[in-house]
Formats: structure tokens, C-alpha cells, sequence
């Protein structure tokens, strides 16, 4: 601690910043973390003789614990997330807005002695490669050491970055955090997990800065990770001509050793990670994990779209994660890991809903009740979550950490939807790929508070996560195309859809591993031209594989007819989507790009000749 107290003293600005915050949470310690793994354990060990974490069985999952949070405090909450700039134009409509000055003066009331009878931890902590032109620095303050290790896991922190810092003068993204729960009264026990019913999930981005208080869940505490690394950097992203977006990367390499990287935007909980980690059952074809969550995307010098993971760690849901569905992130967790509301087994091992197929006689739920199969409640949250550090990933790409970042070839753009949307589309161009992200709509999932299963438009995932108005991000996607000194050096993009239901409520498509089948015709796909090909056909949508592109042999249930009604054209159902997109875009007025409405009227005209055309014909 001390020589990273040295460091800090040597940034002036970040030491005048930390010593205004002591002074108005009045913390009884202040300790500067120096990142190193001594440190970690002795917190970690803290918590564990308090009661706030409980030790996995060594034997079963070494150097691994369990958390369990407040009933009130599992998920982000978006109501109480605010974008903060000095208009509510500037905020747009879909994200919530208080003027900058009145919240302030809420948080200083929320923040004035919220840390008394706590240690204030001091967090450095870098968003991306230590050194790499890419990465960005900040620091979050929080009185929770489950906030410190988990940024242990999921950042570079510590005594690197704050070298870096101080060596070139770096300005940082300033973060608070408190869980809002002083302790005035000692001889009270602490709460293992304390919060407050007042939730406030605030950001200034153009002050560039991030305030958090009431809530220790990690979407909402975990200040590096949606907070600054996606509202904040979004902003910084429209400002300096690059993107920060909610996606996955991977590199996939086909037999003959051609290796691409792909980027994929889903909302949470549709499968980012199970596809970043994929297993591929295609022979001779592999796939290798980059990031699993969050994409930062630069221009390079020679026309191409670069990509980091700014990342250091994997913050998943672990419920329905299975030898199945994910067996690398199976292989990921089973050491060093930190789970959240997921349910303790008798001999002192982690379980939840969909990890086996047989489900043990007993368990401790994840509110710590005992838990029989016939409880009526899950044992898991289905929000359960595990934070566990990227090196360990099996299939780690070697080039994750590349300063320079790694080009990517195409984007993919998806959601669970029964229904309308086809296995795989592609875009005709740039700009129409920037209306597939635009167009993005989902069913809801429990990575959120509110109904779980409603169909909600999430435009590029980005819907909680975009830091400024909504309209202006479509711009910016468009500008991109636009400057872009030659179009076909752009990703290619497409549409996904791995949730597509059959009359009978049974899902079409096998996913998982077989996923693989569906990203060679996208490997293939971005070599060719944006035209019609062997392998593909035009379609009022974009273009669709023909009906042997995809390699289905060996797919048990899945024929050439499954194939074709994947990919047919719901004519009443797009114009469906057509009319509930319009409606949607409505709310953004003059900021709504002419380039999106083109797209609406372009496809609306494609389906109406799609429809009026013999059945022979299409």
C-alpha cells in the first residue's frame, strides 16, 4: 500500500480528488490498493472470517468462494441509472435524466458520511493493455472489499497502472462507489452484504465521471465495467471517432489455417459468452475467446476496424452454463473464482439450474435456506453470476491482449426472438447493417430487474449502456461507413438469430457448438463481395444462404426443409417489425439519421415488391 500511497501523491490531481472524497464520506481507513495478489487473499480471507464470502470446497474448486447478496440487490437497475448531461436532449429519450447540479446535490447528501465506521478503498485500475494507446485509466473509490476483488479480477490494477499514470500525467475517469450503509453502531453486527434501498447509478459523461451509490452488485458497483467502459467510453467514443460497444470478440481459423476475428453484439444473457467460448463441433475448425463482453473498435491505419478487449476478466451468468452448453467456461471456473447467488452443495461445491442433469437431493439455496428439488423457488438466482480472470480460459486467443488490437472481419447483431427474424441474415452494405443494429429487439432477461420474457427494442445491445442520445449513437454508427476511406475494408455485418421457435414452441436451431455451422457461411461470406454468390442469395431483408450453404449434415432433427423455414421471408411479420421499429424511432424526433429513415422506406419498398411478386419469382 504504501508505495502505491507514494505513487499517488505524485498525481496531483488524483490525490486532491481522493482527499476531497475522504473528506466528505469520513471513512475511519483509507487504503490505497496496490493490486498484488498478497492483498487480494488478505481481503478475501477478511471476508471469509466475517461470513461476507464462504470457501468452496479446495478439493471440488481451489482458491474459490461463494457471495451471496441482499434479495433486493441482484441485478442492474436501470430505473435508478441515470446519464447526467447538462440538457436532456443531450441524455435522449431513452435514458433517464436529472439536471447535473440537482443530482449532485443528491449524491453529496447520499455521499456526506456514508463510509463512516469503513475502510475506503482506493482502486486504480486500467481498461484495456497497461501502455497500449488504446487503454483507458481511472480510479473507483468504494467501501466494499467484494468491489475491490472482484475489480481485481475483472481490471488491470495496482501499482502498474498507477506507474503508468503517473510516468505520462494521465487524466483518469474519477468513479464513487459506497454501498450507503455506515456503520455507526459496532456492536451491531455488519450486514454480509450491506446496500441501501436507495439506489443511484449516475453519470456525468461530459464531465467524464461515474458516481454509484446504495447497490454492491457488480453491474452497478463494478465501476470499470458497463459504467465506465461503456456509457462514459461511448461518449468518449462519439468525440474521438471510434466505438465502445457491448460485444463479444473471437478469432475463428478454418482448416487451411485462415484465421479471422468476429464481433458480436447480443443483450445480456443471449449467449455472448456460450459463443466466445465456443466448442465447435465443424472438424478442423476452431474458435478462440477474446473478450466475452465488451468491444472497444478503432479505425486502423490501413482502412480496417480494430478491436480490444478492455476487460481482464469474465463476469458471466452461470446459471444454465454446462458441460453442454459452455464446457470451456466450464473449464474456465473451476479455480480461482468468485461466485455470486449460486446455490452450495453438501460437500462444499457450487450448483446451479442447468449445470447437470442430475439435480442433487439437497443444497443451500442461494439465499441460504435448504433446497430440495421439490422447493418451489430456483436454488440459483437466475442472475447468478461468476468473475473469474480471462488468462484463465483454455481457449484464450493468443492475441487478446494486443496492443494494436485485433481487425475485425465481421459484426454480428442478435437477440432471442421466436419468431420473424431468420437463422442468419446479412447486411447489403454498411449502412443497412447499421439499421440490423438499430432494429435489435429482444426478449427480456433476468440480467435486468423487471417481467422476464417481454420483447423490448434494444438497439445494438446498447439500450442500458449508451451514454449519450440514442439518435446521435445511430449517427455515429453511420459516420463511420461514411468516412470510411474504402467501404470494403468494413466488417461485414449480420444478423443472428439462434432463438427461432417452431410452431410447436421447440426451438429450430440446436445452438451451442452447432453455432459453428452458422459462422463458416459468415467467414465465408465476408471474402465475397456484398452481392448475390453460390452460397448466398438476395433477399427483401439482406442476403440469406442458400439452402445448402449451411453445412447440416450429422444434425439430428434438423432437415433442409428446418432450413428453409429458418431462413424464409415472413412478409406479415417484417411488416409487423417494420411498423413497432417506426414507432420505436419515433420518440427520437430530429436526432432520428436520414440515413435510418432511408432504411425503413428502402425496406418497406423491398418487402411490398417481395409480396406482390409470384411465389416463383421470390
Amino acid at each position: 500500500m504504501f508505495r502505491a500511497l507514494e505513487l499517488v501523491k505524485q498525481h496531483k490531481e488524483a490525490f486532491e480528488w481522493i482527499q476531497q472524497a475522504v473528506e466528505l464520506m469520513k471513512p475511519d481507513n483509507v487504503h490505497i490498493c496496490d493490486g498484488t495478489p498478497e492483498e487480494n487473499n488478505t481481503l478475501v480471507q477478511e471476508m471469509v472470517a466475517r461470513g461476507d464470502l464462504i470457501a468452496l470446497n479446495p478439493e471440488k474448486n481451489p482458491n474459490s468462494y461463494l457471495a451471496r447478496s441482499d434479495p433486493s440487490d441482484v441485478a442492474r437497475v436501470e430505473k435508478c441509472t441515470y446519464i447526467c448531461w447538462p440538457t436532456k436532449e443531450e441524455a435522449g429519450p431513452t435514458n433517464n435524466w436529472v439536471e447535473p447540479n440537482e443530482m449532485m446535490a443528491t449524491l453529496r447528501g447520499l455521499y456526506d458520511g456514508c463510509m463512516r465506521g469503513r475502510t475506503m478503498y482506493v482502486v486504480p485500475y486500467s481498461m484495456g493493455p497497461v501502455g497500449s494507446y488504446l487503454a483507458r485509466v481511472g480510479f473507483e473509490i468504494t467501501d466494499s472489499p467484494y468491489v475491490v476483488c472482484s475489480m481485481y479480477i475483472m481490471t488491470r490494477i495496482g501499482v502498474p497502472v498507477l506507474k503508468w499514470m503517473v510516468e505520462k500525467q494521465l487524466p483518469f475517469i474519477p468513479g464513487l462507489h459506497s454501498v450507503g450503509s455506515p456503520r455507526l453502531d459496532k456492536s451491531i453486527p455488519d450486514s454480509h452484504w450491506p446496500c441501501n434501498d436507495k439506489k443511484y447509478i449516475v453519470h456525468f459523461p461530459h464531465l467524464r465521471t461515474v458516481a454509484s451509490f446504495g447497490s454492491g452488485y457488480g453491474g452497478n458497483a463494478l465501476l470499470g465495467k458497463k459504467c465506465f467502459a461503456l456509457r462514459i467510453a461511448s461518449a468518449l467514443a462519439k468525440d474521438e471517432g471510434w466505438l465502445a460497444e457491448h460485444m463479444l470478440i473471437l478469432g475463428i481459423t478454418n482448416p487451411e489455417g485462415k484465421k479471422k476475428y468476429i464481433a458480436a453484439a447480443f443483450p445480456s444473457q443471449c449467449g455472448k459468452t456460450n459463443l466466445a467460448m465456443m466448442m465447435p463441433t465443424l472438424p478442423g475448425w476452431k474458435i478462440e475467446c477474446v473478450g466475452d463482453d465488451i468491444a472497444w473498435m478503432h479505425p486502423g491505419k490501413d482502412g480496417r476496424l480494430y478491436a480490444i478487449n478492455p476487460e481482464n476478466g469474465f463476469f458471466g451468468v452461470a446459471t444454465g452454463t454446462s458441460l453442454h452448453t459452455n464446457p470451456h467456461a466450464m473449464n474456465t471456473i473451476n479455480r480461482n473464482t468468485l461466485f455470486t447467488n449460486v446455490a452450495l452443495t453438501d460437500d462444499g461445491d457450487v450448483w446451479w439450474e442447468g449445470k447437470t442433469d442430475d439435480v442433487p437431493e439437497h443444497l443451500i439455496d442461494w439465499t441460504g435456506k435448504d433446497w430440495t428439488p421439490a422447493s418451489k423457488e430456483p436454488a440459483a438466482h437466475p442472475n447468478s453470476r461468476f468473475a473469474v480472470s480471462t488468462n484463465q480460459c483454455p481457449s484464450l486467443d493468443p492475441n487478446w491482449e494486443d496492443v494494436e488490437g485485433v481487425p475485425i472481419s465481421a459484426i454480428l447483431f442478435g437477440g432471442r426472438r421466436p419468431l420473424t427474424v431468420p437463422l442468419i441474415t446479412q447486411a447489403l452494405d454498411w449502412t443497412h447493417g447499421t439499421f440490423f443494429g438499430a432494429a435489435v429487439s429482444s426478449q427480456t432477461t433476468a440480467a435486468a430487474e423487471g417481467k422476464v420474457g417481454e420483447l423490448r427494442h434494444d438497439p445494438f445491445a446498447m439500450l442500458p449502456f449508451c451514454g449519450y442520445n440514442m439518435g446521435q449513437y445511430f449517427q455515429h454508427w453511420l459516420d463511420i461507413g461514411n468516412k470510411a476511406e474504402d467501404a470494403h475494408l468494413l466488417p461485414r455485418i449480420f444478423q443472428i438469430n439462434w432463438f427461432r421457435k417452431d410452431k410447436n414452441g421447440h426451438y429450430m436451431w440446436p445452438g451451442f457448438g452447432e453455432n459453428s455451422r452458422v459462422l463458416k457461411w459468415v467467414f465465408d461470406r465476408s471474402d465475397e463481395p456484398l452481392t448475390p454468390s453460390a452460397i448466398a442469395h438476395a433477399s427483401p431483408i439482406g442476403f440469406l444462404p442458400t439452402d445448402d450453404a449451411i453445412d447440416i449434415d450429422g444434425l439430428e432433427g434438423v432437415t433442409v426443409e428446418t432450413m428453409k423455414q429458418l431462413h424464409a421471408v415472413d412478409v406479415p411479420g417484417w411488416f409487423s417489425d417494420l411498423a413497432s421499429c417506426e414507432h420505436y424511432f419515433s420518440q427520437f424526433g430530429d436526432d432520428l439519421p436520414q440515413g435510418i429513415k432511408d432504411q425503413v422506406a428502402l425496406l418497406r419498398r423491398r418487402l411490398e415488391e417481395y409480396a406482390s411478386s409470384p411465389a416463383e419469382a421470390r
